[in-house]
């Protein structure tokens, strides 16, 4: 896990604190491009659209971030973009990062699916679920033979405030996640 952590360290460090979600799927598909498939997937995570600001902590230490979620494209995509600051220390340099991340509706269901893409190169394949009714999104990666998995899910806490955590499975242990970081993060503004 410490290799693992190695690698992810500076990886999505806007992410923000500590409420677990486990995702579901959604209902079955729907005829893509139809009003019912864009309104019932967007339902579900429309309250993170705005720009965001936070503070967290985990692994890679204290930080500052911020993350914005638009829509473009006539409404047929999400685009988040994140950009976080973490201060040197513990023998580590400090820490810019930079990422973005694209959320659509998977073609012919109801479901979303998102990728991200960050300025180490890493891309990261996430299906979206949803729980608590909605208050809680999670996205997370499938399992793939030798690779660790991830979680990053954003709870409402209220309309401008969310709790937000990444976190980590070893490629032996796929649903065997650990937060790796979080925070609570504020609505500045809405779009």
């Amino acid at each position: 896990m410490k290799a693992v952590a190695a690698v992810i360290a500076p990886m999505l460090l806007s992410v923000f604190s500590a409420v677990l979600a486990g995702p579901s799927p959604g209902p079955g598909p729907v005829p893509h491009g139809s009003p019912q498939a864009a309104a019932d997937a967007w339902g579900s995570i429309r309250f993170l659209v705005g720009d965001w600001v936070g503070e967290g902590s985990g692994q890679p230490g204290a930080g500052r971030g911020s993350f914005s979620f638009r829509f473009a494209l006539e409404d047929k995509v999400l685009v988040r973009r994140d950009h976080s600051e973490y201060p040197a220390g513990g023998g580590r340099p400090s820490v810019v990062h930079d990422a973005l991340m694209i959320v659509y509706p998977e073609p012919g269901h109801r479901r979303l699916a998102a990728i991200y893409f960050d300025n180490e190169g890493h891309v990261i394949r996430y299906q979206v679920g949803t729980e608590g009714g909605g208050h809680r999104i999670a996205f997370f990666s499938e399992p793939t033979a030798g690779a660790p998995r991830f979680r990053l899910t954003y709870a409402r806490m209220t309309d401008d405030a969310v709790d937000v955590t990444f976190e980590i499975a070893p490629p032996d242990q796929p649903d065997a996640f650990k937060q790796y970081i979080g925070g609570r993060s504020r609505r500045v503004t809405k779009n």
